[in-house]
This record gives structure tokens, sequence and C-alpha cells, in this order.
């Protein structure tokens, strides 16, 4: 038996988390994120559910041990959760954990699917409490309807990490609030800078707070302490007082994590994206659909040998985004 050839990038990092956008479209349009009218991909370019899965499938068999399920909004795309069980069952067999990121719209309805199927944590994209805020972050959100998909996540069994986008003038000032409510409902909560990723309607420079300067507020209303325990991301982490509610810092422009990069991302329409920062990818939908697995091993390989060291982000009034592929085509 042929033992397949491990995941290690031209730096020599192991890859050992894929991250799968199953979806580009999504029910939202948070300002960082997207611009107000969006052209999504047609449906017939987009890798059905079975090659997703059996591209998957082949990186867990070659040292993945992480998989997270992306957007856009996952959970709109019919029969997402199909997708989920069949991923699943590689839940304790080579695969460690199974996750998805999700804005939490749809999570009512199925939270106890996504537990049934094998995930147990989840990450909820929440940038604000305030009903007003929360619409006019996302132009015409309901976060009682985001609320009670939590609720419905914590019932059901699944462990719940509140993503916050840190926005000057938005929620900047109520980002020490949002983490008392974590602690009060046991959420862990991780911060995140704005990343100049896609073309928006908006100026991102103008939103823009280094998470530094959030740090050293929020450290002067609670008390942090280092934890060096890791989810397998990019964010570094604080514990929360006596509380069992981890802090985590994702800062891509003020605190560059590329050294340690571990991940790959897959796009709904099959592309490879070794960092999130560049356009180089390979097409593993041509891959799967002309030389099968064989294909996409050699595709893979291609894509790893090429990995960039770093990114390039930066951001600055008037500058041009990093590339104009927004985070829902590659995976958020």
């Amino acid at each position: 038996m042929t033992i397949p050839t491990p995941l290690i990038d031209r730096h020599g990092r192991a890859i050992r988390y894929l991250r799968v956008s199953v979806t580009d479209r999504c029910d939202l349009r948070c300002r960082y994120c997207m611009a107000e009218k969006m052209s999504f991909l047609p449906r017939s370019a987009l890798l059905t559910l079975e090659e997703m899965a059996l591209i998957a499938e082949r990186f867990v068999a070659r040292g993945v041990t992480k998989i997270r399920l992306t957007g856009g909004e996952p959970l709109v795309r019919r029969d997402a959760i199909d997708l989920v069980h069949r991923l699943g069952r590689h839940v304790g067999t080579g695969l460690d954990e199974l996750t998805m990121t999700t804005n939490g719209t749809r999570l009512a309805d199925h939270a106890g699917a996504l537990f049934a199927a094998g995930v147990r944590r989840i990450n909820v994209s929440l940038d604000s409490l305030d009903p007003a805020t929360f619409r006019h972050i996302t132009r015409h959100g309901d976060l009682g309807q985001v609320l009670g998909g939590i609720a419905a996540a914590k019932a059901a069994g699944l462990a719940v990490k509140i993503n916050a986008v840190a926005l000057a003038g938005l929620n900047d000032h109520a980002l020490g609030d949002m983490l008392d409510w974590c602690i009060a409902e046991g959420h862990d909560l991780t911060l995140i800078e704005t990343m100049p990723v896609g073309a928006i309607d908006e100026d991102r420079a103008d939103r823009f707070v280094p998470l530094t300067k959030v740090l050293g507020q929020l450290q002067a209303r609670f008390e942090l302490t280092p934890d060096a325990r890791s989810t397998g991301g990019p964010a570094r982490y604080w514990r929360v007082g006596d509380s069992d509610v981890r802090l985590g810092l994702i800062s891509p422009l003020t605190g560059n994590f590329c050294a340690g990069c571990n991940r790959v991302r897959l796009t709904t329409e099959g592309m490879l994206y070794t960092c999130l920062g560049h356009e180089d990818s390979v097409d593993l939908k041509a891959a799967i659909r002309s030389g099968g697995l064989a294909g996409v091993d050699a595709a893979i390989d291609a894509a790893l040998a090429a990995k960039p060291l770093a990114h390039e982000f930066r951001i600055a009034p008037g500058a041009a985004p990093a590339h104009a592929r927004h985070m829902s085509v590659t995976g958020g």
C-alpha cells in the first residue's frame, strides 16, 4: 500500500488545516466584507458537494487534521448538511475536528443536525450586540435571529466562539461589553483586524482598528493572562479572569502570524489558494474532472511548491485591496 505524501510547503511548514468555502453566497452584506450589490458565481461553476467531499477526503488522507466549512454563509447552500455528515465520518479516524464558521442566521434550523454530524464547535460572526448597529454593519441583518441561532447551537451541545471584526466608529467602543456578554454566556471571543481583501463600497482605512490598541483597552478592564493553547488557527489567546472564556486576537496587520501558517483554502469553484493575500492558485475542479484523485494530488503538490512565505496586507487611506477577490469566495 502506498503511503500518501505528507503536505509540506516549500518553507517546511506542515499543512494540517483546510478551509472549504461551501458557497460564495451570503444572506448578509457586511460592509467590511462585501459590496452592497454583489455578483455571485453561477451554480454551474461550482464544485458539486461530492467533488468537494472527495477533495477534502484526499487532504485528510495526506495529513490534514482540521477542516472548517465556511462561505459566504455555508448554510445557505442546499444540502450543505449532507457534506457535513460525509466529512463528519472521518472525525476520530484521521480528522481531529470538523468545524464551521457561520453568520448564525440559519443556525436555529441546523444546530441539531450539525451536532449529529460530528461538529462540536462553531464560530459565529457577530460584530455588535446593538440591533441598530448590527443592522447597519450587515446592511439588513436581524440581531434577534442570530442570537436565537446561537442559543439553539448552545442547546444542541455545540461550543460557540464569537468572531467580531473591530471597526472604528462602529463597534470599537463596545468590545468590552461584547466580552462581558461572552463571559456571561460561556462563549469564547475572537477579535479580528479588518483585512484588505475584496473591493467594497468604503475605505477600510476609515474603519481599521489595530488590535494592539484594543488589547490595551481590554487589559484596563479585564484580567487577561496569556494562554499558550491553540485551536490550530492564527489567533493568539488570553484567559479572561477566573472564567473559562478565552479571548483571541487575529491581527494580520499588527501581529503577522504567517511564519506558522498551516492552512490552505479551497473555494466553492474548486480553486486552491495557499495564501489569503495572494492570487496564486491551482484548479482542483479541473484536476479532479480530468485526472481524478491522482490529478488532485499533483495539483496540490504544485500549489504547495509555490506557497508564499507571507501575505503583503497593508491598510492606508485610498489603498487598493490586496486583491479584488472577496473573502466570501476564498472562505472567511
